[in-house]
């Protein structure tokens, strides 16, 4: 296997050419195993066909794309179950989050494979050679069967390890077939002598994508490397990712929890260069036979405390429905910063204290980590004038906004609580776009002694439509804030000018306090 020329990017591919088979067993691995060939079927156009086979039946001449009928006349001792796609595409994930040590651009190519770019990465494992055989021994050991190829494009690497042998790097020699083009396509390619990939190299490129469509010469791009595309990773890459590696298995969680502590020291000392405070963090443990449990924490507002995110990733472990399993052991831990944002130096009081907000954003913190983020909200503000419109309500931990300032010791001109929805009130108005005299609510009449308004609000014009109850626009509102005779104040709108409708009605929409 050779290495890779300095400043080149590498892709790894790995196929999984049982991967159905190999996840039901392992989920099965304590039920006996009858020894009959099985097959994964699909209903296909009303007749049943196999999508997958264990390796039994692939022995046996057996392939995907087979007519059940057919496979079950040559191999009547063929056994059979429904394919379950959604089971292996969890599996696949799996063993996605365990490939997560290697490198954190892996992206999965459905249903049957993983590409990872491991630009890099190889060398911590002694070069590529050593990085296939680490992958291929946890594998085995987890009962899964695995090709691997690398190439200098993701398309390559795809194509090698599905139509070629593991060695060698050359696409040349493989069938058309490589190209993945649909079946009318390649049956022509084959039907012009057209063989291999070599055989389509040779030749001018318009020459192709005139004969056979634009994609076919696309195709035939990226398998050379004269045209590449990116993988899609399942996660970005972190701005800060930091890990530790251990010679022997580490069998205590509470050990590897230690290190994670260490390691939160190390990202913030890089989020400090920074200028940079985490907003998210995940910790990652390792375990030796492939499996890698995820831990992440969200905060309210950018953090480097360590002892903070080491305090929230405890509370995560405990809110766990199921205790970490270290299994054989840890051999390796990693914290990633998942999103980070600018944060200057903490500003003290004179007394040494922090802002007075500090402890309620750690309240925040340790309540979304133990209930989960979106069952802690929060209102936040929004540009609209329309009342109910002027806030939303968010997850506590998402980037705050600031509220509008109260000028100075003025009262509020809105009360804090509204009702949802207006309550509807009687109103008896000297004039008819005056303000209230007295209005009666809950069959209590109350006397207007001060009334302040009218503040008129438009409708949103884009939101305009029949059949609006009050409180979702459509008409002008004109509100009043009220006191009665006894001190009380209220806050009640007209819905709708005299222009607008000919009996306009009225609603309390909040209570001063």
């Amino acid at each position: 296997m050779t290495e890779p020329a300095s400043g080149s990017r590498r892709y790894l591919a790995l196929y999984f050419p049982f991967l159905p088979a190999a996840r039901r067993r392992i989920a099965r691995r304590l039920s006996p195993d009858d020894g009959r060939p099985l097959a994964f079927l699909v209903k296909l156009k009303g007749a049943l066909r196999i999508a997958a086979v264990d390796q039994r039946a692939r022995a046996l001449g057996l392939t995907p794309g087979l007519a059940f009928a057919d496979a079950r006349a040559r191999v009547p001792e063929l056994a059979s179950e429904a394919l379950d796609e959604g089971a292996d595409a969890a599996w696949l994930t799996r063993l996605a989050e365990g490939c997560d040590r290697y490198t954190p651009m892996v992206a999965l190519d459905l249903p049957d494979g993983l590409i990872l770019d491991v630009t890099g990465c190889s060398h911590l494992l002694g070069g590529e050679a050593g990085l296939a055989g680490d992958i291929r021994t946890r594998l085995a050991r987890l009962g899964m069967s695995v090709r691997a190829a690398f190439a200098g494009t993701p398309d390559a690497a795809r194509a090698l390890v599905r139509y070629g042998s593991d060695e060698g790097e050359d696409v040349r020699p493989l069938p058309v077939e490589a190209l993945e083009l649909d079946p009318e396509a390649t049956t022509a390619l084959r039907r012009a002598g057209l063989v291999t990939i070599g055989d389509l190299a040779i030749r001018p490129m318009a020459g192709l994508a005139a004969r056979f469509g634009m994609a076919a010469a696309t195709a035939l791009r990226r398998l050379l490397g004269d045209e590449t595309r990116p993988i899609d990773p399942r996660r970005a890459p972190p701005p800060v990712l930091v890990e530790r590696r251990f010679a022997e298995p580490i069998a205590r969680t509470e050990d590897a929890l230690h290190a994670v502590g260490e390691l939160v020291g190390e990202a913030a000392q890089e989020l400090e260069k920074r200028g940079e405070g985490g907003r998210a963090f995940a910790a990652t443990l390792f375990r030796c036979d492939g499996f890698a449990p995820r831990l992440t924490i969200e905060t309210g507002r950018p953090s480097r405390d360590p002892a903070l995110i080491v305090r929230l990733l405890r509370e995560r472990i405990d809110s766990l429905a199921d205790p970490l399993d270290p299994g054989f052991g840890y051999d390796m831990v990693r914290l990633a910063v998942l999103h980070s944002e600018p944060l200057a130096a903490s500003q003290f009081e004179m007394a040494g204290e922090e802002r007075p907000d500090a402890d309620l954003a750690a309240l925040v913190d340790r309540l979304a980590v133990r209930l989960g983020a979106d069952r802690v909200i929060r209102l936040k503000p929004y540009d609209s004038h329309i009342p109910e419109r002027a806030q939303v309500a968010v997850e506590a931990v998402a980037p705050a906004s600031p509220w509008p300032a109260s000028k100075g010791d003025e009262p509020p001109l809105r009360p804090l609580f509204l009702l949802d929805p207006p309550e509807p009130v009687q109103v008896v108005a000297e004039v008819p776009d005056g303000p209230p005299r007295r209005f009666r609510r809950h069959g209590a009449w109350h006397e207007v002694h001060r009334a302040e308004g009218p503040e008129r609000i438009a409708a949103e014009w884009w939101r305009r439509r029949h059949g609006h109850r009050p409180g979702q626009g459509g008409l002008t509102r004109d509100y009043y804030r009220i006191e009665d005779k006894e001190g009380r104040r209220f806050w009640l709108f007209r819905h709708g000018l005299y222009g607008e409708k000919a009996d306009p009605g009225w609603y309390l929409h909040g209570l001063f306090a």
